[in-house]
């Protein structure tokens, strides 16, 4: 058999990983443009981001066990192959119910396809100096990839059009797949487990949190106090009951509930949760904020972003100096103070204000402190749990940190929606009501950073390794 060189296969895997965390940012920069040419409404336009959020997050635990069962090579393709079609599929949308759903699946493809990656990379590189390299390279180029996103979004709206950022995914995947035969290596796990793939876990969970999301969007224009919105509230809560009774009852969980008797895992999850909740709300309406309020371009919009971009590379790596000197709640404390100063500075930007007083320091203040939380907080989540488990704790703080983002996203939306609204109804010029639906978005999301500070209160102080780095470096 040839000899594939594993620096080859780790190109290829992390290049796959680029474009699913890419395709997370290339998106908001385009969304006023999806939303002119297809006709979103304000409310419905946050579901271009959370289907693709809450499948991911909502299925990421059911893709990590199939690669286990089923080889992490046959669903790494399968995976990259549905994330392919379903890029093409949005980008013919014409209707928002169809670019919605394809979303959903694509969502769907990126949680088959990223731990299938990652449990590749695992088994290529063996424990030590080579495999922390290799993590190091895959954490890095999934943050170089949110980063760009949002240029290369600017770009390509600018220039072609918006249903680019979703063809640009096209020939990439046709690339890596075919390539996958050359240098990825077919390989099983060998481990004595119970065969079952918990399907309906998945199911249910992900059921519930998009009832529950649903009913939050739903509450604006129907009012909370409606039969819809509180139908699909009790559906949604009756069916997280029920995942967490089939959890608790499985063979094979998709979330062994036993890891959240630890504290760090547990109080690291909501943390990330919250986190996410803060960075998906603040990034949705300042793209469209930048666009529709202060007149930037779509790349512009993205040129704007990168400050923050490049401050959470940074971040990422003080942080993890700062860690191994003073400890994981010392720096998480900082970073939700630092989330929560940028987000009160830019809940007092207006429509006309100089960028570089009532933007620029929010945003690099936001790109510390999200990194700042994330660094320690996936430290912390696997310091309490047996190695043979971390994968699992990963992945169970990895799908919180999304589905926390399209809870948040939710909210935060919808309670700035509603400010709009009242204000254009009370005779407000149009864009003086965006300036103050994004102010109080931004205040909303800054109750999440508040609610962090909280929780990195009872988290544990951890002096972390050198390995427990590099795990929190491939999970962020």
């Amino acid at each position: 058999m040839k000899q594939r060189s594993p620096w080859a296969t780790l190109a290829v895997l992390a290049l796959a990983q680029f474009i699913v965390v890419l395709d997370v940012t290339i998106v908001n920069v385009a969304l006023p443009d999806i939303q002119a040419d297809l006709g979103f409404s304000a409310e419905t336009l946050q579901w271009v981001i959370s289907a693709y959020t809450l499948l991911f997050g909502g299925f990421l635990l059911l893709g990590g066990r199939m690669a286990d069962l089923l080889g992490p090579r046959r669903v790494f393709v399968a995976g990259l192959l549905l994330f392919g079609v379903t890029s093409l599929v949005g980008g013919l949308a014409t209707t928002p119910e169809f670019l919605i759903g394809a979303r959903a699946v694509q969502g769907l493809g990126g949680a088959l396809l990223s731990p299938a990656a990652l449990a590749i990379l695992t088994m290529t590189f063996a424990h030590g100096r080579e495999r922390n390299i290799a993590m190091g390279v895959w954490g890095g180029l999934a943050g170089l990839g949110g980063t760009l996103g949002v240029v290369a979004g600017g770009v390509l709206v600018d220039s072609l059009s918006w249903q680019w950022v979703f063809f640009v995914n096209v020939p990439i995947v046709l690339a890596l797949v075919a390539l996958i035969p050359v240098f990825v290596p077919d390989m099983r796990h060998n481990e004595d487990r119970p065969r079952g793939f918990d399907t309906a876990g998945a199911v249910l969970g992900t059921g519930g949190l998009l009832a529950i999301v649903y009913a939050v969007v739903r509450a604006e224009p129907r009012g909370w106090g409606s039969f819809e919105v509180l139908g699909f509230l009790i559906g949604g809560v009756v069916l997280l009951g029920a995942f967490v009774l089939v959890e608790s009852r499985s063979k094979a969980p998709l979330v062994p509930l036993k890891l959240f008797r630890s504290r760090a895992l547990s109080v690291s999850s909501v943390s990330l949760a919250l986190n996410g909740a803060g960075f998906l709300s603040m990034f949705f309406l300042t793209a469209i904020y930048l666009q529709q309020v202060r007149g930037d371009s779509a790349l512009q919009a993205g040129v704007h972003f990168l400050p923050m971009g490049f401050a959470a590379v940074l971040g990422a790596v003080a942080a993890s100096q700062l860690v191994q000197k003073v400890g994981t709640r010392t720096v998480q404390l900082g970073g939700s103070v630092l989330s929560l100063a940028a987000l009160i500075l830019l809940s007092r930007a207006d429509a006309s204000g100089a960028y570089a007083a009532e933007l620029l320091p929010g945003f690099v203040l936001f790109g510390l402190g999200i990194i700042g939380v994330a660094v320690p907080a996936q430290i912390a989540a696997v310091s309490e749990v047996e190695h043979h488990e971390a994968g699992a704790a990963s992945g169970a703080v990895t799908t919180m940190y999304q589905v926390g983002g399209a809870l948040g996203l939710a909210i935060v939306t919808t309670l700035s929606i509603t400010r709009t609204t009242d204000a254009l109804a009370s005779g407000v010029a149009q864009q003086q009501a965006l300036v103050e639906g994004f102010q109080r978005g931004m205040l909303i999301a800054a109750f999440f950073a508040v609610a962090n500070v909280v929780v990195t209160m009872v988290t544990p102080q951890i002096q972390p390794t050198a390995e427990q780095l590099t795990e929190a470096a491939a999970a962020a």
